[in-house]
């Protein structure tokens, strides 16, 4: 299975290329940049393969949360891809692939996966292990201020924070959470080497999408999303 994932949700900018379990990755923290990289990355990865766009299976993007503008390049680079590719999409979540990132280099089995918001809130969701060695969301995903997040009920591993909020509002998640959080990792951003693994299940469960349905989630309306891009 060949599958092309990218993610601009956040500063970090990156492209991963996914054959046959073999993972390969561009990664650069460039937060106004992402219109000049994104696209050089996805050619590097298929020109080092020596693959085509229309050798791959599916295209696959990190579909927000996140900066209203990162998760809005990402969405038009991956709908204009898979339109001019005729691929189909797996659209992923940011916060999974921050719970994926957590798992893969710590071992946790629970993550809480935080994306600083801005405007005093944070995307925020609890993650915990499922099968295939994938981190599952364990309820919704939310955008809340931190003395509103909870972990679930029936956690049963430690549990680790992943993200910028941990950085962003450290102190507020800290008086919230206390020692239920055993780690904090606030320097993780999403990448898309993470969204592959994701992206790899999504396909083989048939929830792969034309190119038109691949759509952003922001988590937040119209207005203050506008606002929290400022």
């Amino acid at each position: 299975m060949k599958i092309l994932a990218i993610d601009t949700a956040t500063e970090a900018c990156s492209a991963a290329l996914y054959i046959d379990g073999v993972i390969t990755e561009e990664y650069q923290l460039a937060p106004r940049d992402h219109t000049k990289l994104i696209l050089k990355m996805v050619e590097s990865l298929l020109e080092q393969a020596e693959l085509k766009l229309t050798d791959l299976d599916a295209l696959a993007f990190g579909r927000g949360p996140g900066s209203f503008t990162g998760v809005r390049i990402s969405t038009g680079v991956i709908q204009g891809l898979a339109f001019a590719s005729d691929l189909p999409v797996l659209p992923v979540s940011t916060l999974a692939a921050l719970a994926q990132l957590a798992y893969d280099n710590h071992g946790y089995k629970a993550v809480l996966s935080g994306i600083d918001a801005r405007m005093g809130e944070i995307y925020w969701g609890n993650y915990q292990l499922g099968e295939n060695a994938l981190m599952a969301l364990t309820g919704d995903e939310k955008v809340s201020p931190a003395q509103n997040i909870k972990l679930p009920v029936d956690v049963s591993h430690k549990c680790c924070g992943a993200g910028s909020a941990w950085k962003s509002y450290s102190r507020e998640l800290n008086e919230t959470l206390g020692d239920q959080i055993n780690d904090t990792y606030a320097d993780y951003l999403p990448r898309a080497s993470s969204i592959t693994k994701l992206a790899v299940e999504a396909f083989n469960q048939g929830l792969a999408v034309k190119a038109a349905e691949a759509l952003p989630v922001y988590l937040r309306n119209d207005v203050a999303r506008k606002k929290a891009d400022q």
